[in-house]
């Protein structure tokens, strides 16, 4: 069944709807039918194309996915037939997919939030460690996310030709490499888990925070990332680092609504309306945490970090903000998975808790190790504490250093505003 027959820009719109949701599941169903990754991501390109021009003149399928994998089905039986390699198994398949197309047309439209065990395999052959981080980040976000090389190009900041380039490259390296189509082995679990976790937290982070650009934030990068999670979390309920990094997004990304200002300058935490924070993500945020303690296994650093989430979450105010807490927070992550950033925003939490005296001390040390060299969050964050201090002079300076570093055009303005004593 179809819809009757709709214009070019309508036809568009449900193209792209049906493919940002169900691009993954499409693709993964096509990788196990062709044990090919990239002929897979080929043959539902093909079909996308051959929507955007049927589906303005025959209509709209019901069951968009179901219209797309059955005509990039059809497409890899054609390509056997052209190369004479049409065994009985795929005789089979070619007959069965007349049926499959007639079953298509009347089949209720798929569950989003219905996920499966091939959409696992794929987010973990989209994070395959022969793949480069840039590499795995592109692909995920095409493959898995449904994001057009444009929409990845823009979010990145990036040549769209350089995105094609990443992909292309990437499905090649994956054919070379001869990579199945199958979960990674029990004793590689935890590596290949690391590497999908961190590609996602990646994505957030760049929404959260844009390295670069006129934009403070890229919340639609940080949604996709949510998205990403919680299909992991849909296919792998046991994994407590999962539960974890979800709840560290939902409560993070709970604040966006009020992280910027209508003309797009950032707000800092202290000054944010907590009354626009988004009460639904807190909720879940929270709820993820504690499916992630349920686990039994104690936090890893994805929960440390969102456990420090949480008490921003529920607090009234900065005032009112549990810093001791989140001070013992950053020890404890300090000591799993310690690094030079993580010292950074302890010394920021000891500046709350016990005052900026304190801190600086963390933050000289830091300065004198070298580890930070050019990153400009670290002038940023000394100048803070000496503009708390009364150090006026000395504050300005810092802000000059960290607005002369900064990538983002809004976070330079912000900087170069504190320089000038505003």
């Amino acid at each position: 069944m179809t819809t009757p027959p709709v214009d070019a820009a309508a036809a568009q719109r449900a193209v792209a709807a049906v493919w940002r949701i169900e691009s993954a599941k499409i693709v993964a169903t096509l990788t196990r039918m062709v044990g090919d990754f990239g002929l897979a991501e080929d043959l539902a390109q093909e079909a996308l194309l051959d929507a955007l021009r049927q589906w303005p003149v025959e209509g709209v399928p019901r069951n968009g996915a179901a219209w797309l994998t059955a005509v990039a089905k059809r497409k890899a039986v054609d390509g056997w037939r052209r190369r004479e390699r049409l065994d009985d198994r795929i005789a089979v398949l070619a007959h069965d997919l007349e049926r499959e197309q007639d079953e298509a047309a009347d089949a209720l439209p798929w569950d989003p939030d219905a996920v499966d065990d091939d959409v696992l395999r794929l987010i973990f052959i989209s994070c395959h460690p022969v793949l480069s981080r840039e590499a795995q980040v592109a692909l995920t976000l095409r493959v898995v996310g449904g994001l057009s090389s444009e929409e990845i190009a823009r979010a990145f900041l990036v040549p769209t030709a350089t995105v094609q380039q990443r992909i292309v490259r990437a499905k090649k390296t994956l054919a070379a490499a001869h990579v199945p189509f199958e979960m990674p082995a029990r004793e590689e679990h935890a590596a290949r888990l690391g590497a999908v976790l961190g590609v996602l937290y990646l994505i957030f982070n760049e929404g959260h925070a844009a390295s670069s650009g006129s934009d403070w934030m890229r919340p639609e990068l940080s949604i996709e990332a949510i998205r990403l999670a919680r299909v992991l979390v849909a296919l792998m309920p046991r994994e407590r680092d999962a539960h974890s990094l979800l709840a560290l997004m939902e409560l993070t990304a709970a604040r966006f609504p009020a992280r910027v200002d209508a003309n797009g300058d950032p707000v800092l935490l202290a000054d944010q309306d907590r009354t626009r924070w988004d009460r639904g993500r807190i909720s879940r945020g929270r709820a993820a945490l504690a499916a992630a303690d349920a686990q039994g296994r104690g936090r890893g650093s994805y929960g440390l970090q969102a456990a420090m989430a949480e008490c921003h979450a529920v607090a009234t105010s900065v005032e009112d903000t549990d810093w001791d807490r989140i001070v013992l927070l950053y020890e404890a992550l300090g000591r799993i998975a310690p690094s030079p950033v993580v010292e950074l925003n302890r010394a920021a939490a000891v500046a709350m808790a016990t005052g900026p005296a304190s801190a600086l001390i963390i933050i000289d040390e830091l300065d004198r190790s070298g580890t930070l060299r050019g990153y400009h969050l670290l002038p940023a964050t000394r100048g803070e504490l000496l503009r708390r201090l009364g150090r006026e002079e000395e504050a300005r300076s810092e802000f000059a250093t960290a607005a002369a570093l900064a990538g983002n055009d809004r976070e330079r303005a912000l900087l170069q505003e504190k320089a000038s004593g505003r």
